[in-house]
């Protein structure tokens, strides 16, 4: 216990811990209190149930925490959880800087940043297969905490109190009125998940749309959408990578797929695309990204969550797309809406246990947490955001302003709301 009660000596400057280890020995860090309502003396209480938990999570924070929370070796004990726990060394780390929690040493970061750059190189048989280790997990999981379009990306809070389901529909009106679609285009959608953007588009601009994605059992999942709203003929969807996609398109999205296509693939995913989108098209490209310079993925999300991912800075992608001879049209940090999605989805995620667990295990249920709590504070207090770029070949290819964007927006938003059961869980049941 003594590396780790050092390191917490060392870190912890607001709030106030407590630490019970395996032997029932207790420690408090910080003098402060944590939260309002909690316990009696106002701190946040883990207790270690495992005589190697403290060794292990002192020996490198970012993967021992995540691991020993999984394995139940760490437990929060009420009224707080998980969610209050990472929010705690997230305050921690606003005080300390960004490397708070990052492995300590020179050697120790070196090893960590060659291990994340190897782990981004993506050739097709990799991508796939980090592809299905992502998305090719029990439909039912994400019909539990993501919206009815299962959205798997940042919702757009127009409100912080709309509901998750409002902020992704309004999310698909701001993509595609960025795009600047007129009826009847060929729409290029990829990394297409479960198919919510491209059955919008036709939807609201009856555009002919080709998603493909690598997950089969998301392509099939499409494929069903597709025809169950009888467009089959006109959104398709293909198990495909992006680099065999062959033909000429008007317009060409990307929601949530910059994270897998790797740094040393940017280059090539810059090059085909602008092989793809006619003279006059416009590319729209949405996904997490950094608000400082370059770094790299966690171990712990790499090995249990986004193998081969990696978030990138707004330098990396605009200098590899203009390279490939992209011009970066428009550019919109969103800074908080992610984390809003990420705490409903967490709540879902809790509100589920029984079924999540029986589906899979208390250890997946408890990794699943970890990821989507240590997801919302990187977002909410740490330094990331979603990046929104718009990429023409020509700048003719757009409207003079971006009242184009506003307008459209407004209009789509005014044709299409969510399914009123999202108000009530009642209707909801009902419906099913």
């Amino acid at each position: 216990m003594w590396l780790l009660d050092t390191m917490l000596k060392k870190l912890i400057r607001t709030g106030r811990l407590v630490v019970t280890d395996h032997d029932g020995k207790t420690y408090t860090y910080g003098a402060g209190t944590y939260g309002a309502g909690d316990a009696a003396d106002g701190a946040l209480r883990i207790r270690l149930t495992y005589f190697k938990a403290a060794r292990h999570i002192a020996t490198y924070p970012q993967v021992g925490a995540g691991e020993a929370f999984m394995w139940g070796w760490l437990e929060v004990e009420s009224p707080h959880d998980i969610r209050d726990l990472v929010l705690f060394f997230t305050e921690q780390s606003k005080t300390h800087g960004d490397r708070a929690l990052q492995p300590q040493g020179q050697l120790k970061r070196l090893v960590q940043k060659v291990a994340a750059r190897a782990d981004a190189i993506n050739p097709r048989g990799k991508a796939r297969k980090n592809a299905e280790a992502t998305y090719n997990l029990t439909r039912r999981l994400y019909e539990l905490f993501l919206d009815e379009d299962r959205q798997y990306t940042m919702g757009y809070y127009r409100d912080p109190a709309n509901s998750l389901e409002q902020a992704q529909l309004d999310k698909k009106a701001h993509i595609a009125a960025k795009m600047n679609i007129r009826p009847g285009m060929k729409v290029l959608d990829i990394g297409c998940g479960w198919g919510g953007l491209a059955l919008y588009l036709n939807r609201r601009y009856g555009c002919e749309v080709l998603g493909v994605a690598l997950a089969e059992d998301q392509i099939a999942f499409c494929r069903e959408r597709a025809k169950s709203a009888g467009v089959a003929d006109k959104v398709r969807f293909e198990l495909c990578d992006y680099r065999d996609v062959e033909g000429q398109f008007d317009r060409i999205s990307s929601v949530g797929l910059l994270e897998h296509v790797g740094t040393p693939h940017y280059p090539q995913f810059f090059r085909h695309t602008h092989r793809l989108l006619k003279p006059e098209g416009v590319m729209f490209a949405h996904c997490c990204g950094r608000a400082g310079p370059p770094g790299f993925t966690d171990a712990w999300t790499r090995k249990y969550i986004f193998p081969g991912g990696y978030i990138p800075a707004l330098s990396e992608l605009v200098t590899a797309s203009e390279r490939a001879g992209w011009q970066v049209m428009d550019v919109e940090a969103m800074r908080f809406h992610y984390s809003h999605t990420l705490k409903e989805w967490y709540n879902r995620t809790v509100l589920h246990r029984d079924e999540i667990v029986e589906l899979y295990d208390e250890r997946f249920y408890r990794m699943w947490l970890f990821y989507l709590a240590g997801a919302e504070q990187s977002f909410r207090h740490g330094t990331l955001v979603n990046w929104q770029l718009v990429y023409v070949k020509d700048r003719a290819a757009l409207p003079m302003t971006r009242d184009f964007m506003h307008e459209e927006s407004a209009r789509l938003r005014a044709a299409e709301e969510p399914p009123a059961w999202h108000l009530d869980p009642a209707l909801k049941q009902a419906a099913e």
